[in-house]
């Protein structure tokens, strides 16, 4: 199991890898495995059964991707983890992408609590969410309000709380939670077809 970093541990290992040194991030990574673990299960909770990622695979797809990562100015332990949620929204749409040209338009489901929260933020019911429908809508929310967009990524995709996402953005929580508000409402009529008007 894991040990757990304290907040500094993290700014120290990010700072070394930023320097160049990659055994602070495998470091790093190895430390935060089992959190970045439970985020990437958040992210597959109520997948349907035929689903081909699993957790472990989402979280080694998406180390794989972040040791690529150049250039980062890494701040703390929050950015990373925000990094990290970015990466595994781009594994998942990736896979989806993938699987729904193997099948020639068969789509792919994904499905969560807070999938399903958002599909049907407004009346409470909701079936089973298409991920590439979810990124697509996600998009056209950035344009609108992209702070309200990264609210969305950190929290669906990342896993993170409201305390953690205002940290990541340096807003306050009431205006995470107004985002998030607003942003479930806003993808819910959008992924239901509703027209949506600005």
């Amino acid at each position: 199991m894991a040990v757990p970093l304290e907040s500094s541990d993290v700014t120290t290992l990010l700072v070394e890898w930023r320097r160049g040194d990659e055994a602070a991030f495998h470091a790093l990574f190895a430390r935060l495995y089992d959190e970045l673990r439970q985020r990437a299960s958040a992210c597959l909770r109520g997948e349907r059964a035929d689903h081909t990622f699993s957790t472990t695979a989402l979280v080694h797809e998406s180390y794989l991707r972040l040791v690529e990562l150049e250039r980062i100015d890494w701040q703390d332990r929050a950015h990373f983890l925000a990094i990290a949620a970015t990466t595994m929204r781009r594994v998942l749409v990736d896979h989806a992408r993938r699987r729904s040209a193997d099948k020639r338009g068969g789509g792919e489901a994904f499905a969560s609590e807070a999938s399903i929260a958002i599909a049907a933020a407004d009346d409470g019911g909701g079936d089973a969410l298409d991920l590439l429908a979810l990124d697509d809508a996600l998009a056209r929310l950035a344009a609108r309000d992209a702070r309200a967009a990264r609210v969305v990524e950190l929290r669906f995709f990342g896993g993170l709380s409201v305390e953690e996402t205002a940290t990541v953005l340096e807003i306050s929580p009431a205006s995470v939670k107004r985002d998030w508000s607003f942003a479930r409402a806003w993808l819910g009529r959008e992924l239901r077809g509703d027209s949506v008007q600005s």
